[in-house]
């Protein structure tokens, strides 16, 4: 799997110098020792580094300074043990450029009603410390994080966790680099848009080669290093019985393994972690890329087809979210209008991830109409149950829209023989009928990231770090209050 760097993140304590020296010194003891113990439960999704106890203008505006420059630190921890005066975290709280969370809890987990005092009063003041800094963040509107609750309640290590995730997948945004091997699909309108915006707004780098970089790549790879991987096919996934031998559908296969050979080679050398290919754009080519693709993104890297470099993108940046798991490229590919039993069948012509997979998937070699080539290879299983979302990311005139439809998937029950590809099949919420049309007034694009692992939460977040737009269709949906939501998001994001 493509890995991410060792990030970590930095916790910070507010208080001031009004409790004395031994007062601090018990506000880092208790800081450690919390930090510490998080640690050491294991359920996080990356470490938690204490800084300091921070009681000054100048001391505050320093750790902000060092983290925005620290490339192992994805983001900022804070909390007010006690009574923090907000206005000394101004200069710091504008320097900061990391994703922010706000815990909001206290170390003493119960009140010792026979021998509270004011002792311990001036260290836990949490309830008033962090209210106070709450409200400076909110006043200088600054996206974060709030996650309230004892330190070692589990919901609150969930919490805390999944915004790691989600601020890691936002901090890798400078390294998410998609390669698209021709431009978009002539004509389609949603899967074209700004690549300057993207890269200002987002981090993503886009960039064009022509489909002959990759066919040049693809001359330099052997065929010892062909039959290799064709092995390697025979051990993970079932082949046809005519693959065990030399002929068409065997060549086939080894085809798409010189592609994914060729591709990987091309995206590694020159550091991308995504790609789009273009049936349109073909040139040199024996086969549209598919079994090759979906092997790539099983390996942690996006993709998305026709150009589509934001769905592209935004499945890397997904799969550095769900850990590679249960996460794939998707398209809305037909309905299933039986009254009571409404269904959507979800997949492309040859590229869903295997990750979604329910089946051992196995290898099918069948002619496509698309591209004017050979029979592609693919990888055909049906896809797993449970609850999930759909994801679409589209730029609405100058700024960017994230809708996120959750679902209730469910694995296949009848056989397709003659539509072999990968499939899965779901139930938007509420209703398909009102989920689309939810769907279709925001705009939502027809190619979309599905997801059994990452969270509506965790993307909400996201877009509160990015400063985009982003609205949710789910099991409360009112139609009329979600279209004045998208209207008063117009008046508000321009």
């Amino acid at each position: 799997m493509l890995k991410t760097k060792p990030y970590e993140f930095w916790f910070v304590t507010g208080s001031q110098h009004l409790y004395g020296d031994d007062a601090l010194k018990e506000v880092g003891s208790h800081s450690k020792e919390m930090i510490d113990q998080m640690n050491e439960q294991g359920d996080l999704s990356y470490p938690i580094v204490f800084k300091s106890v921070l009681t000054t203008s100048k001391d505050i505006h320093k750790i902000m300074v060092e983290a925005n420059a620290d490339e192992k630190c994805a983001g900022l921890i804070t909390w007010m043990h006690t009574f923090s005066p907000a206005k000394m975290w101004i200069a710091g709280l504008k320097a900061l450029q990391k994703p922010l969370l706000h815990l909001h809890t206290q170390y003493n987990r119960e009140i010792p009603w026979e021998s509270i005092d004011m002792d311990f009063m001036n260290l836990n003041q949490s309830a008033h410390g962090d209210r106070e800094y709450g409200f400076m963040v909110s006043r200088m509107n600054i996206a974060r994080k709030v996650v309230v609750g004892h330190w070692q309640d589990e919901s609150v290590i969930e919490k805390v966790s999944g915004w790691m995730k989600t601020a890691v997948a936002f901090t890798e945004g400078t390294n998410i680099r998609v390669a698209r091997f021709g431009d978009n699909m002539r004509n389609v309108a949603v899967t074209d848009g700004d690549k300057v915006e993207a890269q200002m707004k987002f981090g993503w780098t886009v960039d064009y080669y022509g489909i002959g970089d990759l066919v040049e790549e693809m001359e330099g790879i052997t065929d010892k290093q062909v039959d290799e991987l064709f092995r390697e096919y025979q051990q993970l996934y079932d082949l046809p019985e005519e693959a065990g031998q030399e002929g068409e559908v065997q060549g086939s296969i080894k085809e798409q393994a010189r592609i994914e050979l060729g591709l990987k080679s091309f995206l590694n050398s020159r550091n991308y972690n995504a790609f789009t290919t273009n049936f349109e754009d073909l040139h040199g080519m024996k086969q549209l890329p598919g079994l090759a693709v979906q092997r790539l993104m099983a390996e942690g890297y996006g993709f998305a087809g026709e150009g589509d470099w934001k769905t592209a993108a935004l499945l890397r940046m997904m799969k550095i979210i769900a850990n590679n798991e249960g996460t794939s490229f998707m398209e809305d590919y037909t309905y299933h209008l039986e009254k009571g039993k409404e269904m959507i069948l979800g997949s492309h012509m040859l590229e869903i991830c295997p990750t979604v997979s329910a089946t051992k998937p196995r290898i099918v070699v069948h002619p496509l109409s698309m591209g004017d080539r050979e029979a592609p290879a693919r990888l055909v299983f049906d896809g797993q149950g449970g609850e999930g979302i759909n994801v679409s990311l589209v730029e609405m005139g100058g700024r960017y829209r994230l809708i996120i439809n959750e679902l209730q998937a469910h694995q296949p029950e009848v056989e397709t023989p003659l539509l072999p590809v990968a499939k899965v099949i779901w139930e938007p919420k509420p209703s398909l009928s009102e989920a689309t049309e939810a769907w279709i007034h925001a705009g939502g694009a027809h190619h979309t990231v599905f997801s059994f692992h990452v969270t509506t939460d965790q993307l909400y977040d996201f877009t509160e770090m990015a400063k985009i737009e982003c609205v949710v269709i789910d099991k409360d949906l009112k139609m009329r209050q979600f279209r004045n939501e998208l209207k008063w998001n117009q008046a508000i994001w321009g």
